[in-house]
């Protein structure tokens, strides 16, 4: 009989697993560079700062950068009209008063408590059936906007202006048995909408809850080679493995083209600089280059009729400076890579076809859109692509080229100091899930081969899985 794995050495490790069950890959020992998830970007601080951190590689004069933008990034902003001109113009109808306080401390978003008072961190989009007829609108807009709500619900605003709603999530529970007998309660959540400020919402419309996901390494993602992203996608199975990621493809406003989709839970934005413009003019209400009206639809009269502050809110060179501070929150080291335990859920990681869809790693492009970016080997643990994730998790929402059932492969990367910088542990796109193994247990569709693999470990396994994933 074989010592537990927990105490061999690498070698011998995968020498057990290659005699005892399928053969995994070469993955059982600690690869040059693995510790630095984000090339030379990674950051060595893993406290409740360590997403907060500006790349390891930025020179001292573009720290200076990077802090301007980060004031911005943190900083509420104000009702106009005020003396704060640089920060005024919130609203009419908001989410919140600064990006801060959905991506607290750059970390995870997480849904409202029974007794919140706001959504904050949690967003929930709307959209109506498209038909034929809607083809062209959808190509820009990637869904059909609700006629009277918009495409977001957003349950804050200014003085003068209703909101459009309270947002509450309800939970019941739903038993998982594994095959060793441990019983495991996941919650299924159901969004609760009321207080309407305009209306009923008709039957036919569609929601997804979406928390803030980190900010860390985005500008790293940006930095994949579309080539490279595009090499992974198999939309018809050609393999056979059961996992045909595809690309979303989106409408960039700025190059006024449809182009690789990379950033949401859809993989709905193009660019970072489109993201950041996009929750501005959404989430609080302050228009830009990108996003130059209000959020306010014809039947919303006293929004449309507020006070702005300036044309656009949000100038260029501050959006800019956002999007520079977005780019370059650098990604924290692993920790343990030469654990035994944690070299053995990495080789249960890819025994089970988990790297199927998280990829391990990709090179940043030579010409990277900053020079701190470029050439640089990282560690997301995601292919950026969209992949059906079965029904249990599914929202029914298309965006552009998604369906109602994909979902774009989360980036892994950071995932361990979740608790650490946030102060929980509530994982998937609407936060269900309240620690990581309840978050692979809700995998379903392309994944759920993974799942099963998963289902049948024995607690020594999972317990090494998790490590795994823990010292992301």
């Amino acid at each position: 009989m074989h010592p537990p794995l927990r105490l061999l050495s690498p070698a011998l490790l995968a020498l057990v697993l290659s005699a005892c069950g399928p053969a995994p890959l070469p993955s059982a020992a600690v690869e040059p560079g693995e510790t630095l998830s984000g090339g030379g970007t990674t950051v060595m601080q893993s406290d409740h700062n360590a997403f907060s951190l500006p790349s390891a590689n930025l020179s001292p004069l573009r720290r200076l950068d990077f802090s301007v933008g980060n004031s911005f990034f943190r900083n509420p902003w104000v009702i106009a009209p005020t003396t704060t001109t640089a920060r005024d113009g919130l609203g009419p109808l908001m989410n919140t008063n600064a990006c801060q306080n959905c991506h607290i401390k750059d970390g995870r978003g997480h849904p409202p408590g029974p007794d919140a008072t706001s959504s904050v961190s949690m967003l929930v989009r709307l959209s109506q059936p498209a038909g034929a007829q809607q083809a062209a609108l959808i190509e820009r807009l990637g869904s059909l906007p609700d006629p009277v709500y918009g495409a977001q619900l957003q349950d804050m605003a200014i003085p003068g202006v209703q909101p459009e709603a309270r947002i509450r999530v309800h939970y019941s529970p739903r038993l998982v048995t594994l095959a060793d007998g441990t019983e495991i309660e996941l919650r299924a959540p159901r969004l609760q909408i009321d207080r309407l400020g305009y209306g009923a919402l008709a039957d036919s419309t569609q929601f997804s809850a979406r928390v803030a996901p980190p900010m860390i390494g985005l500008g790293l993602l940006e930095a994949i080679p579309e080539e490279a992203i595009l090499a992974n996608a198999d939309p018809d199975d050609a393999d056979g493995d059961g996992i045909s990621g595809r690309p979303n493809l989106v409408w960039d406003h700025e190059r006024q083209a449809t182009v690789l989709g990379r950033f949401g839970w859809k993989a709905g934005l193009p660019s970072l600089r489109q993201q950041n413009a996009q929750a501005f003019a959404i989430d609080m209400g302050l228009t830009n280059v990108l996003f130059e009206r209000d959020d306010c639809t014809e039947h919303q009269t006293a929004c449309l009729a507020a006070v702005n502050g300036g044309e656009p809110e949000v100038s260029d060179k501050l959006l800019d400076a956002v999007t520079f501070y977005s780019r370059h929150l650098g990604v924290p080291a692993r920790r343990q890579v030469d654990d035994p335990q944690v070299l053995q859920g990495k080789a249960l990681f890819h025994q089970a076809g988990c790297a199927g869809c998280h990829t391990p790693s990709f090179t940043t492009a030579a010409d990277a859109v900053d020079p701190e970016l470029a050439n640089q080997v990282i560690r997301p643990y995601s292919d950026l692509l969209l992949h059906d994730m079965g029904e249990g998790l599914a929202d029914n929402r298309p965006e552009f080229q998604a369906s109602g059932r994909e979902w774009r492969t989360p980036p892994l990367w950071g995932i361990g100091l979740t608790q650490v910088v946030s102060g929980h542990t509530q994982f998937l796109h609407d936060g269900r899930a309240r620690n990581l193994l309840e978050a692979i247990l809700w995998h379903g569709g392309e994944a759920e081969r993974a799942r099963q693999q998963v289902v049948g470990f024995d607690a020594e396994q999972r317990a090494a899985l998790l490590a795994f994933l823990e010292s992301l």
